[in-house]
Parts: C-alpha cells; sequence; structure tokens
C-alpha cells in the first residue's frame, strides 16, 4: 500500500523506532519537586523552607511566577511551533494522525561510529543531585516560594520572641507590614540554596564529576520587574566561597536561562524582561570569583525562541538587542540550536557574524535540521564540527555540547523531546572538551556512562542499599508527652544521639561509595512506603480490645513489630463457663381458659421463677452416664 494512503497506527513499544544518539537543552529545575530543609538557624530560613515544604510551591502551575512578566507577555507563535513541554517530565505526549504519518515515513538515521575514547574531558549534569536530593538533610539549589509569601513576610511573626512555625507562629497580617522584611525572607530562601551548591561540587568531585550546570533558581525572583534585586552584598560572601571551591577542584560551571529570555521578540516588554534575567545570571557567574580560564568557561547558554512569523526579521531583532548588552553577557552568550524551530544551518551564521560560540545540542539536532543539506543522525553533522569549534576558539573558551536521547517509545518529533532517563553511548565529539548530558536521572546517566565504558572515576562508584543510608545520622525525636506519663521527664530521652557521621560526611556515600541505583529503581533513594487502601486498614485496636478480643477467642490480627520482625502468634484462651447449661424442654400446649369478669382488671403480672446456681462444680455431665437399677423393691411385692 502506497505511503500516502497507507492508514496511520500506534506502534507497540516493542516495535518503536530504535534509539538515536541525541541530546536537549534547558532543564527547568522549576518542575522539579522541592521538599525543603532548615539548613540555618535563620528564622526567615526556616519560614521559607517551611513554606517550600508545606505547599509544594516548586512544580505546581500557580508558582511558574519566576518568569511571569515573560510568560505573560509571549504568544504561543513567540514560543515557537507548538506549546512549550518540558523535556523531563512524565506526561504523555497526545498523537495526532498527521504527525504519526510523517513519522512513519521519516528516514532512518544515519549515525557514526566513532567512539571518542579514550575520554580526556569532563562529564556533566544539569542543576539537580538526585542522590543528594533525597537524603537528609536534602541538598539542592532550587528552593522558591510564591509572591503571596514574599507579601505575606513582611508582616511580624504573631510572636516575635518564639521561632517561626508554619502553622503555630506564622506571620500577622494585622500587624504593619515591611518591605525588608519580606525582602530579607525570599533572600535567605537564596542563601540557602547558595550554600549546598558547595557540598554538591565536593560529592561531583568525589565521583569524578567535574562539570555542573548551576540552577536558574538559585535566587528567586531575582530577576523579577518588580519583586527583582540584587545579589550583592547579601550574597557575594556564600557565592565567593563556592567559587573557591570550584577554583580548587577544576570544575566547569555554566547556567541557562530559560525559554521566555529571548532577545528576539517583538516585544519591547519582553526584550526587557530577557535582558533583566541575563544581567542576573551574569551578576552571579561574577560574583562566584573564578580564576581566568575557569571565568570565560563559565557561559550562558541560550535559545533564540521563536520565530514570529519570519526568522529573518527575529535575526534582525537579535542582532539589533545584543548590540545593547553589557560586554559581560557578551563575553558569557552562547546560542544553542533547539528541538521546535531553529537549526544548527540556522544559527551558524548569525554566531560567526557577531562571534558568538554554538553549543551543538544532538537531541535537538536529530529533531530538528535542514534535510536538504543534512540527513538525521550523528555522521552527517560531522562535517560541521571544524566551523562549531572555531566560536569557541576564537574566544579562548573551552568548547562543550549537549547530549541527550528520547525515550525508546518516542515515535513523533513532539514525543522525541522528551529524555530518556539515561544514555546509552556518547556521540562522535573530541575526547577533550566538556559534555553535558541531558537526562532525567541526572548524575546517575553520568555514572551509567562511566560504567559502560570505564571512565576516570567508574570504580569509585558502588551500587546503593536499597532503602537504606549508611551515611546519615539518625533524626533525633524527643519523647512526646502524654497522660499516662503526666509530669514525668525523660531526661535521657531529651539528649540526641551522638552523631557517628561527621558533618562534611553526611550524604556522600560513605567509605564504599554507594550512590549508584539501577535504572527505574529511584524508589532506593528513600525509606519504602507501604501504601494501605482503606478497605485493607483495619480498626486499630488498643490493649483493653486485644485482651477481651483474646478471651473470647477471635484472632488478633498481627501487627509488624518497629525493627521489621513477626511477632509470635497469640494463642487464644478456651472459653469457659461457670453456669450449668440450661436445658429447655417442650411442654404440651394447654388450653385457653374462660375469661372471668375481673380480667378487664390490671392484674398483677405473674413472679418469674429465680433461677439459682448449683453448687456443684461447673462441669457438665451427661445424665446417661448414671448406673440405673432395675431390680424391684421387696416391700412393693
Amino acid at each position: 500500500m502506497p505511503a500516502t494512503t497507507m492508514a496511520p497506527r500506534i506502534l507497540a513499544p516493542s516495535s518503536a523506532r530504535p534509539v538515536t544518539a541525541s541530546a536537549q537543552t534547558f532543564v527547568s529545575p522549576r518542575l522539579l519537586p522541592a521538599v525543603s530543609r532548615a539548613a540555618s538557624s535563620d528564622t526567615l530560613a526556616t519560614m521559607a523552607t517551611d513554606e517550600v515544604m508545606q505547599n509544594g510551591v516548586v512544580g505546581s502551575p500557580d508558582n511558574e511566577v519566576q518568569d511571569a512578566d515573560l510568560k505573560g507577555t509571549l504568544g504561543a507563535n513567540e514560543l515557537g511551533k507548538g506549546s512549550p513541554m518540558d523535556p523531563e517530565s512524565d506526561e504523555d505526549v497526545p498523537v495526532e494522525a498527521e504527525e504519526l504519518q510523517d513519522a512513519l515515513t521519516r528516514a532512518p538515521p544515519v549515525n557514526s561510529s566513532y567512539l571518542p575514547l579514550p575520554w580526556k574531558g569532563r562529564l556533566g549534569y544539569a542543576c539537580l543531585n538526585t542522590y543528594l536530593r533525597y537524603s537528609t538533610p536534602p541538598v539542592f539549589c532550587s528552593r522558591t516560594c510564591r509572591i503571596a509569601s514574599i507579601l505575606e513576610n513582611r508582616h511580624p511573626l504573631s510572636d516575635p520572641t518564639q521561632p517561626a512555625h508554619p502553622t503555630k507562629n506564622r506571620p500577622d497580617r494585622d500587624q504593619p507590614a515591611d518591605v525588608a522584611r519580606g525582602q530579607a525572607y525570599v533572600e535567605a530562601l537564596g542563601l540557602t540554596n547558595a550554600r549546598d551548591l558547595v557540598k554538591m561540587l565536593r560529592w561531583n568531585d568525589r565521583y569524578g564529576i567535574k562539570f555542573m550546570r548551576l540552577s536558574s533558581e538559585m535566587f528567586p525572583f531575582a530577576s523579577h520587574k518588580e519583586y527583582g534585586y540584587k545579589l550583592a552584598p547579601f550574597a557575594s560572601e556564600v557565592l565567593a566561597e563556592a567559587g573557591r571551591v570550584v577554583a580548587e577542584l577544576g570544575h566547569r560551571v555554566s547556567v541557562h536561562p530559560g525559554q521566555f529570555t529571548q532577545l528576539g521578540s517583538p516585544k519591547d516588554e519582553v526584550v526587557e524582561s530577557s535582558i533583566r534575567d541575563l544581567e542576573y545570571h551574569s551578576e552571579m557567574l561574577q560574583l562566584l570569583k573564578l580564576p581566568s580560564q575557569q571565568d570565560r568557561d563559565a557561559v550562558m547558554i541560550l535559545h533564540m525562541g521563536g520565530v514570529f512569523g519570519d526568522k529573518e526579521a527575529t535575526l534582525d531583532r537579535f542582532r539589533e538587542n545584543y548590540k545593547g548588552l553589557s560586554q559581560d553577557i557578551k563575553n558569557r552568550l552562547v546560542l544553542e540550536n533547539d528541538d521546535v524551530s531553529w537549526s544548527v544551518h540556522d544559527l551558524l551564521p548569525i554566531c560567526e557574524e557577531l562571534n558568538i560560540p554554538l553549543v551543538l545540542d544532538f537531541h535537538h539536532h536529530n529533531i530538528i535540521f535542514d534535510s536538504s543539506q543534512l540527513r538525521e543522525g550523528t555522521l552527517d553533522i560531522m562535517s560541521l564540527f571544524d566551523r562549531i569549534k572555531a566560536t569557541w576558539t576564537r574566544k579562548g573558551i573551552t568548547q562543550k555540547m549537549h547530549y541527550s536521547e528520547p525515550e525508546p517509545s518516542a515515535i513523533t518529533n513532539r514525543q522525541r523531546r522528551k529524555h530518556s532517563p539515561r544514555v546509552s553511548t556518547l556521540p562522535p565529539c573530541d575526547p577533550t572538551m566538556d559534555l553535558m548530558i541531558e537526562a532525567k536521572d541526572k548524575e546517575q546517566a553520568v555514572f551509567e556512562l562511566m560504567r559502560t565504558f570505564k571512565l576516570p572515576g567508574h570504580e569509585r562508584v558502588n551500587d546503593i542499599i536499597p532503602h537504606v543510608r549508611n551515611d546519615e545520622n539518625r533524626p533525633h525525636k524527643p519523647p512526646r508527652k502524654t497522660k499516662k506519663n503526666g509530669s514525668f521527664v525523660d531526661l535521657e530521652g531529651l539528649v540526641p544521639p551522638p552523631r557517628t557521621v561527621p558533618e562534611e560526611e553526611v550524604g556522600m556515600g560513605g567509605p564504599e561509595g554507594r550512590v549508584y541505583w539501577p535504572p527505574g529503581m529511584e524508589e532506593w533513594l528513600r525509606p519504602k512506603k507501604i501504601v494501605r487502601t482503606k478497605a485493607m486498614q483495619s480498626p486499630r485496636r488498643t490493649p483493653s480490645t486485644k485482651k477481651v478480643a483474646v478471651e473470647n477467642g477471635d484472632s488478633v490480627q498481627q501487627e509488624d513489630e518497629p525493627n521489621g520482625s513477626v511477632p509470635a502468634t497469640p494463642v487464644p484462651k478456651k472459653r469457659t463457663t461457670n453456669a450449668k447449661k440450661q436445658v429447655s424442654r417442650k411442654r404440651k400446649a394447654s388450653p385457653e381458659p374462660t375469661p372471668s369478669a375481673s380480667d378487664g382488671e390490671a392484674s398483677e403480672p405473674p413472679e418469674r421463677p429465680t433461677l439459682k446456681r448449683s453448687q456443684s462444680s461447673g462441669v457438665r455431665r451427661s445424665r446417661r452416664a448414671k448406673k440405673v437399677d432395675y431390680t424391684e423393691d421387696v416391700d412393693s411385692v
């Protein structure tokens, strides 16, 4: 049957298109979970992180407010064909008949067989470390909040003498507001994020990872039109400390402003917001105070954005707006091909014209490419490697590329935009460059490559023990006050247990380096949860009800002991009775008496016979067991 008349059909995952070498772009940490920790004794930091823990602000639609001044002014056309999609979300992508037809007629990719081995460059991941994210306390750099929380925390606490509490001691809105107090609240969040960056850098270095993308959410709302703020001087010291660690370990860091940062937009307000966002990222990188080469390598990756109906007009607007950027932004700005509108052939000429490095994203290239010049895959694009590399060497910046792969079940281009949890191979790149692995499993995807190709550092990484962490101190839970205890105070219970793991070793994987979890086993990172539905749940029995149940011979439901052992099966007692069982005898019904004249009067009820207990023991004996004598009495004869 010709392809034009073939009815589209959905392919099963087993017959889906083979995985091809590819890569992706910015991973917004806003879409990641954000349960926070109280990282310091600072009251505002505690309130801010508790707000994140309670409301789960990161990832909910109401909290996409960091870029609200950008997002609200962008239409669908300005974001490119199709709606923007998070490449690491778990949502299913709908399949349209036209897209499916195109996918079924798409030519297979042509990939290179070259492997960049032995590998001498740096592998990296973006923003979040899954192992540290689920440690106790959690370590991550993307805590955020709502604007409503900033406004609320402009008011003083209900009881200023007591520490803040998410429910018992919140800001009192009846008291006058102070803008500085709300600003201190959001700044405390940013400082907590920046402090965790040091821990992440040292963790990466222990396991041979020397390249990481910093989270754009590190300082919430810093580039907002109304609630934005400068990072200096309040964050200067903590960022300088992070920069000293980067320099000491010889790592590389970069940033990737979000999809709403578009210098080619026809709307002035979008361009203004985009420039504010670039200035925020520029200040954050400058405050790291890195050595010369590491500072040059700390680049800002940017997408061209929407087409707005005319690519040439969009490029002209980009040229004009690029002229007005600060010199530091110009020094750091790098353009990347995307998976919606802009191919490598679209961006390479303007990068060569304006002296802007071009970062090649293999995954995006396999989705959006000039089919008149190249075929899909990694082989044909290698003909442009020299031109792409020249855009980096002219500015003295170490070249980097992005690599990821689509999910194995992906068929259409929209489905292929989503990242697979891990990658299976290396792209045919220069073995001395830096390679950003953009995958859902973050650092675990890097470990997978290290193990597969025996890259430097693979021997340090070992499998974790499911649901067990040996690199953490046991959390202290003071004894609860109960009515049974009364005024008794358990002084020994108030003393926290000794810390067996030094603070600098908490969350570091222990001496055996147990930080790797197999594909699909992310649940091993945290204690196993047992979900019980209402139908499965039985009413909790108190000791008194259990005692009654045992006496009545009812079975007692076993409960697991805290240590996981199974308690001994209780033996129910035999039910005994001291009362002699009453034997009922049937009697013949007597004829009903004729009513008398006095029957109409109220008669006294008959007395009920009093039942007396037998003095004998409570053992029932059969009457048939008695011996019967049939001899005749002499007197009766």
